[in-house]
């Protein structure tokens, strides 16, 4: 075996779940990444798919077979409890690897009940919660994150809030199996309130999302570590981390600051399949005399390929870019605060 050849026993669990995404296919993957909510497990196993370059076909066998089983022993285990499970599995794979698989099985699902409810709007959870019985509406708020549920127990009457609140007071523990249970239930009777948006899909789109999303010091991180074990896949990523549309999010300082290194021609040729966010927002920021010329430019432009055009706004987004990295302009991402100091 060449040394630092992967195999089923030195992987890790992040390097087995890296090598089953790779084989389900980026739009797959995707939406497993985005219904993992621990940003650092996120991470983790996003470097290790930059890492892998290339997996034994018999390895990649063997870990599909793996997570097969723990699949099946889930099913297993969500239909008819431990016991059920247990003796399925001993039935199928005798009993020293029912053992293995049960115990593999409980470490990997270690989340927290009715985690599904973390990704809603609380103020919608509350109005739905409103008229339910407080004893199941303290159950779940009991397992949620705590910001969460301040905001649902806020957002609910104030009788509801005292019922609520007492019976978490008093609450007791709960068996596994009922929990397990009253989730199911709730989960298909709330689901319009929990459905996720699905709609981007494509492994490295996903990535640049969840930086977008994260502070800088954790971006920096990750894409520095990324650029040294897979250029490519970093650039792609950075490339997404601001996109064209987001020029409506900068201050006016910045657009002008940008407008200063773009030729009209090639602004022109960008806005022919911008937003009209996006062109109101530059014209705002130009002269009026400049703001003419530019949309005479347009029109006089005529038909436009729309490879030419996403070249041109690729090229905007590079200078962008590279006046934030001389710290001459601030991208604002998500909802992070600057600190500023007078």
């Amino acid at each position: 075996m060449a040394k630092g050849q992967l195999t089923l026993q030195n992987m890790t669990n992040a390097q087995k779940v890296a090598a089953l995404l790779i084989a389900l296919g980026p739009e797959t993957a995707t939406e497993v990444l985005k219904n993992i909510q621990d940003d650092t497990e996120v991470e983790h196993i996003a470097l290790e798919i930059a890492s892998i370059r290339k997996l034994d076909q018999d390895l990649l066998v063997t870990i599909l077979e793996e997570f097969y089983t723990l699949f099946q022993a889930s099913d297993y285990l969500a239909s008819g409890g431990v016991t059920y499970a247990r003796t399925l599995l001993d039935k199928a794979y005798g009993s020293n690897r029912a053992d293995s698989i049960l115990e593999r099985l409980v470490v990997s699902l270690q989340t927290n009940p009715f985690d599904f409810f973390n990704n809603a709007d609380p103020a919608q959870l509350a109005a739905s919660f409103q008229t339910e019985n407080p004893q199941m509406v303290a159950l779940v708020l009991a397992y949620l994150k705590p910001a969460n549920s301040a905001a649902i127990l806020s957002a609910l009457s104030p009788e509801m809030q005292l019922e609520v609140s007492s019976r978490i007071a008093t609450m007791d523990r709960t068996n596994p199996e009922v929990l397990r249970e009253v989730e199911r239930i709730l989960e298909n009777k709330f689901s319009s309130v929990v459905t996720a948006d699905f709609t981007k899909s494509g492994g490295v789109e996903a990535l640049a999302e969840i930086l977008n999303r994260s502070d800088r010091s954790t971006e920096k991180l990750i894409l520095d570590e990324m650029e040294m074990r897979d250029p490519d896949t970093a650039i792609k990523v950075r490339e997404l981390m601001f996109v064209f549309e987001d020029i409506v999010q900068l201050e006016d300082r910045a657009i002008q600051r940008v407008l200063r290194e773009v030729e009209t021609k090639d602004l022109a040729l960008a806005l022919k399949g911008g937003a009209e966010e996006v062109k109101e927002k530059i014209f705002r920021n130009m002269s009026e005399r400049a703001s003419g010329m530019l949309q005479e430019d347009m029109e006089y432009m005529g038909a436009v390929r729309a490879r030419d055009v996403q070249e041109k706004q690729t090229y905007i987004v590079g200078i962008i870019r590279a006046l934030e990295a001389a710290g001459e302009i601030v991208i604002a991402r998500g909802s992070e605060e600057e600190d500023y100091i007078e």
